[in-house]
């Protein structure tokens, strides 16, 4: 079994019970029409290959609608399903889980989406020391829940927000005057945070250089471009005898991603993780109890 980070985010339940809430309302129509004694079984099939991420949102939703309803899981987030394997099975009141389907699959098929997206990703990367990480391109509200899908996936976390980490862009860099005056702002405001500046041209990254920044961005740099960038960013290491982590991003997609990788930087941040997102496709099947 993959070693996923046990830590779910602390949003979970609220994120979920909005999602509840926001479907039922003040009650289901539809599974009123079932008798409010009867309880059945149900599978979940996943209908595709895909690796499993959201089993503790999926559990939350019925979790939130019935306390009578129990869920066992085949399978673990971070591993990788075949088509047509039951993932798990769920058990209670007929109404609950009519009531509970399509919140819970949504969880399911977004997140797993998510997470088997990085994972192609992770592994056209295999045997280089390049990591996949993600960005703040998530959907409104699910940032947590869609970064904790990455690393399912095998790939790792950038900055969660504004708050914890500065990576200083072309417009932060035009309001403040230069990248110099920039880095200088953010190192007095706030000396503990990681500090990054993105790069567009070799340049740039000069002077992102001699500031002193703690990692570079480098956006849509052509491949050989980026070799040159990381071979100044290698030298610079050596010569200061400092850290510097060394990042691509831009127009990253699984044709490209190799070479880029080989081109020796440490990390790649991909957008569309958690932007374009093809859900996993599942299906819930029920049997009378």
């Amino acid at each position: 079994m993959p070693m996923i980070d046990a830590q779910h985010p602390e949003d979970l339940n609220a994120v979920v019970d909005y999602a509840v809430a926001e479907d039922v309302g003040d009650g289901d129509r539809n599974a009123a029409l079932v008798d409010d004694n009867r309880r059945a079984t149900a599978h979940v099939i996943c209908r595709e290959r895909a690796i499993l991420a959201g089993t503790a949102w999926f559990d939350r939703v019925f979790a939130v609608l019935d306390g009578d309803v129990e869920v066992r899981w085949h399978m673990a987030d971070g591993q990788r399903m075949t088509a047509d394997r039951v993932v798990c099975e769920i058990t209670g009141p007929v109404q609950s889980l009519l009531s509970g389907e399509r919140t819970a699959l949504n969880f399911l098929q977004l997140l797993s989406g998510v997470a088997s997206a990085t994972h192609d990703y992770v592994e056209r990367v295999k045997g280089t020391n390049t990591t996949i990480v993600d960005t703040r391109k998530t959907l409104p509200g699910l940032r947590s829940a869609q970064k904790y899908a990455v690393r399912c996936g095998g790939g790792a976390n950038h900055r969660f927000g504004l708050y914890d980490a500065i990576l200083i862009k072309e417009n932060h860099i035009m309001a403040a005057g230069s990248i110099d005056a920039a880095v200088k702002r953010g190192r007095e405001q706030s000396p503990d945070l990681f500090l990054q500046v993105e790069i567009e041209t070799l340049s740039e990254l000069e002077q992102a250089l001699e500031a002193g920044v703690d990692g570079v961005l480098l956006d849509n740099l052509p491949t050989h471009v980026l070799a040159r960038a990381v071979n100044m960013a290698h030298a610079h290491r050596r010569r200061f005898r400092r850290d510097i982590v060394i990042e691509a991003s831009g127009d990253i997609t699984l044709a490209n991603i190799r070479e880029i990788a080989d081109t020796g930087v440490d990390r790649i941040s991909i957008g569309g993780l958690t932007k374009h997102i093809r859900a996993t496709d599942f299906s819930m099947r029920m049997q009378a109890g």
